[in-house]
């Protein structure tokens, strides 16, 4: 007898080490599991590795640095009796089955191929009873993807190297999201006001109380656009009745949203749990490729996270129905209708959802990080609360009349709660809730207790969050779902756009690079023709065209729009802005500038002086134990919070952001923002004052 060593097994070889732990439960000793670390083969870094003169032929080479892993896969692949290859099942990790095939001698037609889209034993068992040769269609969309970003990238950002400053960067679907934070704020730059009342009437008879606001003239919708025509209402109606003309009783339904794509995971983790885009990809990997759930040992959590699908398996509907009906009660289960595919749908995909509802987030909780917890708990709660009933409310709308103009109070009830029991769904701004009114019976008359108008301007665009940018990225057809998290952290790092209150804006550099990007290269910028692209790296996909054909359709005009470029553009100088103080070494103007943690003041004079000091940004309000300026802070997890300018020997600390230049009215500390809604606030612990305003929204 042979011993297990000497017997030949079968190789699986997969991206990453946890998620050959993972398979390695299922397949027992029987396979080699064995992890590649992601890319093995890449274009070189030095050069663009691309022929363009020869149908843009692909120069790879092994990856820096993964020599030992590629002779330990070489070796294991000599002693075993089959190669698998496990990879991601997208075009990505198609490509990285292409790449290990090559390195091993493979023909990818021959190839063992296996793809699951959730790390369980029963998903994993069955691909392996089925595998495929390597994909080449996929393969060749994902190398057009490659090679033309490298063409971008290694065409344009020497360009703003050598006519801005070294450093920078220039991607296909990078400048398009950079064009559109500009257009935005440009929107608001050239925004200007509009003035709009609005009229509220508290009314009061025998049947009961109401708050109604002014809708309109004759039963017409009417905007109340300055002081003197609501003045003119107010003076109409003071005094007279108010008649309940008519109360309309209605039922409204709200539809569970459907399980998440990984767009709308990105946006509702940024809404709800303040991640950011690249740290809810970075979790949704972790939970995917398996947590140790104690005995049950490696454990994939999720189904795979980069899908733009909303489609879910007859056995994960019928496991959420099963726990829906044991849970909540058979009126709770509500058979969701089947999603129709979208347009460039990549139709083998499953929506982001838990590989099993039964691992609830109390189950594993226990074996969770506090952050891996709170992901894991949104994706399931999204997925269950989409199998289940509508929630039923009860509405209600009364138009009551006075002289001729019309008020409209409207509330609703909730009847019944259907999916709202497990999941409410984030929004990027806050709502007015639904309020419950109490009917009153047609002709009843109600006399004014006050008459409260209020003046309103409309306000401009707001800016992109994360959230919404991805929204606005997928919505348009840029990019895929995998590319959001890299495209926004590089518009960070490359200092194109900033954030504050989690809202993005372009700095100075980010404007200057789009202006350039705009004249020069409009086409790399336009919106419809980068949705284009994705839409023929589809059909690349789909067999339907040729690779180089695209390839070459794209760079041709790209290449001569470069050449122009180079001769036109003028060397342009990036000014810093001033940090409105003097360098106490050489007495030159400090500035302020950008570096890989954010903003510091530096000396002008650099290189001969070499000062610098960290950037604290004010405020606008003063300490209320010691008078000195109130300072933006971050703690060790990056939460912004205000403190003393002379901390130590200051201590005094808010979470809530002060109200610049303002002061309350009972013991002269400053205001800060509490909740969503920018309730203000006393900053004083011992002082009660809250201010009646809130924003417009």
């Amino acid at each position: 007898m042979k011993s297990m060593a000497e017997t030949k097994r079968p190789l699986i070889i997969v991206e990453s080490p946890t998620k050959a732990k993972t398979i390695s439960r299922f397949m027992k000793s029987r396979y080699q599991v064995k992890a590649s670390l992601g890319h093995v083969r890449d274009l070189p870094k030095s050069k663009l590795g691309v022929d363009v003169e020869n149908g843009f032929l692909p120069k790879y080479i092994n990856i820096r640095g993964k020599g030992p892993i590629i002779k330990e896969l070489r070796d294991a692949a000599k002693k075993a009796s089959a190669i698998y290859l496990a990879t991601d099942p997208d075009r990505e990790g198609e490509a990285i089955s292409w790449h290990l095939c090559d390195i091993l001698g493979i023909d990818p037609e021959d190839a063992k191929r296996v793809t699951f889209h959730a790390i369980t034993e029963k998903a994993v068992k069955q691909a392996f009873s089925k595998p495929l040769p390597v994909n080449l269609r996929l393969v060749d969309a994902q190398q057009a993807r490659r090679i033309i970003d490298r063409l971008v990238g290694y065409s344009l950002s020497p360009l703003l190297w050598h006519k801005v400053r070294p450093g920078l960067s220039a991607g296909r679907v990078q400048s398009v999201a950079l064009r559109i934070v500009v257009e935005r704020e440009n929107e608001i730059r050239a925004f200007k006001p509009k003035e709009y009342w609005t009229l509220d009437a508290y009314l009061k008879g025998e049947a009961g109380e109401v708050k109604a606001r002014y809708y309109g003239e004759n039963g017409k919708k009417a905007e109340l656009k300055n002081k003197a025509s609501t003045d003119a209402i107010i003076k109409n109606v003071t005094g007279k009745d108010f008649v309940v003309k008519s109360v309309t009783p209605k039922e409204r339904r709200r539809t569970a949203p459907p399980p998440f794509t990984t767009s709308t995971l990105q946006q509702e983790a940024s809404r709800k749990l303040n991640f950011p885009v690249r740290k809810t990809m970075s979790l949704a990997q972790m939970l995917y490729e398996g947590i140790e759930l104690g005995k049950s040992g490696y454990t994939g959590l999720i189904t795979y996270m980069r899908t733009d699908s909303t489609k879910v398996s007859e056995v994960a509907k019928e496991q959420a129905k099963k726990y829906v009906e044991t849970t909540f009660g058979p009126k709770y289960y509500g058979s969701r209708r089947r999603e129709k595919d979208r347009p460039g749908e990549q139709g083998a995909h499953e929506a982001v959802r838990p590989s099993d509802v039964s691992l609830t987030p109390a189950v594993v909780k226990p074996y969770l990080k506090q952050d891996q917890y709170r992901l894991y708990k949104l994706i399931w709660e999204r997925f269950v609360a989409s199998q289940m009933a509508p929630a039923i409310y009860d509405t209600v709308t009364m138009d009551i009349v006075s002289e001729g103009h019309t008020f409209r109070a409207s509330g609703s009830r909730m009847r019944f709660p259907g999916f709202t029991k497990v999941y409410e769904e984030g929004t990027d701004s806050p709502s007015e809730e639904d309020k419950d009114i109490i009917p009153l019976p047609e002709g009843s008359k109600l006399k004014a207790r006050k008459l409260e108008p209020v003046q309103h301007f409309t306000e401009p665009p707001p800016r992109y969050t994360e959230a919404s940018l991805v929204k606005a990225l997928e919505e348009n057809g840029i990019g895929r779902p995998s590319t959001y998290a890299p495209t926004i952290a590089t518009l960070f790092e490359r200092d194109y756009i900033a954030r504050e209150q989690k809202r993005m804006y372009p700095t100075e550099l980010g404007f200057l690079v789009d202006t350039i990007l705009v004249e020069y290269f409009p086409a790399v910028v336009d919106m419809k023709f980068t949705a284009d692209m994705e839409t023929k790296l589809d059909l690349i996909a789909e067999g339907s065209v040729d690779w180089n054909v695209v390839v070459k359709e794209f760079w041709e005009p790209i290449r001569e729009q470069v050449k122009k470029a180079d001769n036109e553009v003028d060397r342009v100088q990036v000014q810093s802005e001033p940090a409105g103080e003097d360098c106490e070494k050489c007495g030159k103007p400090m500035v302020i500038k950008r570096g890989r943690y954010g903003k510091f003041i530096a000396c002008s004079g650099y290189p001969e002086c070499k000062n610098t000091k960290p950037f604290l940004e004010k405020a606008g309000v003063s300490c209320p134990k010691c008078g000195g300026e109130v300072v933006l802070r971050r703690s060790k997890r990056g939460r912004v919070f205000f403190g003393c300018q002379k901390y130590p020997d200051c201590d005094f600390v808010t979470w809530n952001r002060p109200v610049a230049g303002s002061s309350c009215p009972q013991c002269a500390s400053f205001l800060v923002e509490v909740g969503s809604k920018g309730e203000q606030h006393c900053a004083n612990p011992d002082c009660k004052y809250k201010a009646k305003t809130i924003k417009e929204h």
